[in-house]
């Protein structure tokens, strides 16, 4: 049976050959992220991390989409509290990313329908990436008035700093074959063929040793230069909390509660 973590917004299950199953579980919103995601994702590292012989972690979500970015409603609650608050929900966030981005084992994220904002983080954190032919993305941040500052590395490393300025600059959406393309997927299936290409992934990986596979991983991110630096990785925290506390952010997310264009755009 799936441990169920922060309060239900995780389901994390493994089985008997070693392959852990991060399940997103907010389907109502999505899966969009908020405080008990993050909180379950991190308890969910936490748990993998202990655990003996595990080889390879899945994510996925529930519902129609992989994951929404974050909860606006959520952004909006934690946007009127203290500065200390908004540090707090960026550097938890921000670690949850960083976690999954180092993690000793194989990750491999499987994406149906929208994975917007965060969610690309996610996946550029993931050492694999399956999307479904229906699959669509966006760095969004900006158009709620919000910045992508503590998953910029990891796009980044992911899809190289030529399409960031573009597709973090616009926000706009690209299909499964223009993330293909750019690099933060690697392989467009059916909507029907995603468990299917999984196995045989996970079937390649489960026939290397799992201390060299282990090894190769930290050793080609180390060459990359893909570890973030302790006052790099502080300095983003501040400006992504510093970023939701702003005027502009305040208009982004009325324009979206509102359901109208943001001030910024000419009239």
């Amino acid at each position: 049976m799936a441990d169920s973590l922060g309060n239900g917004a995780i389901l994390c299950d493994i089985d008997r050959r070693g392959v852990a199953t991060v399940t997103f579980n907010r389907p109502a919103v999505n899966n969009a992220y908020n405080g008990d995601f993050i909180d379950g994702l991190l308890q969910a590292l936490d748990l993998l991390g202990a655990q003996q012989g595990l080889r390879c972690v899945l994510l996925r979500g529930n519902g129609r989409h992989f994951q929404a970015g974050a909860d606006l409603t959520w952004i909006r609650a934690v946007s009127g509290g203290s500065v200390a608050d908004n540090e707090s929900a960026s550097r938890r966030t921000a670690e949850a990313v960083r976690r999954l981005d180092a993690a000793e084992v194989p990750t491999i994220a499987l994406v149906h329908g929208g994975c917007f904002g965060g969610g690309t983080g996610i996946v550029a954190a993931c050492d694999m990436v399956i999307a479904s032919d229906d699959a669509v993305f966006s760095i969004s941040e900006t158009r709620w008035g919000l910045m992508a500052g503590i998953i910029l590395p990891q796009l980044v490393q992911a899809i190289g700093l030529r399409q960031v300025r573009r597709y973090a600059l616009t926000g706009e959406r690209f299909d499964a074959q223009e993330a293909r393309r750019i690099g933060l997927v690697h392989e467009v299936v059916s909507t029907d063929g995603l468990d299917a290409a999984a196995a045989r992934i996970l079937d390649q990986i489960l026939m290397n040793a799992p201390l060299a596979t282990a090894q190769t991983k930290h050793t080609a991110r180390a060459a990359a230069g893909a570890e973030i630096a302790g006052w790099t990785f502080d300095a983003l925290v501040r400006e992504h909390a510093a970023k939701r506390r702003s005027a502009e952010a305040a208009e982004g997310l009325d324009s979206f509660r509102e359901r109208r264009k943001p001030r910024w755009y000419p009239a």
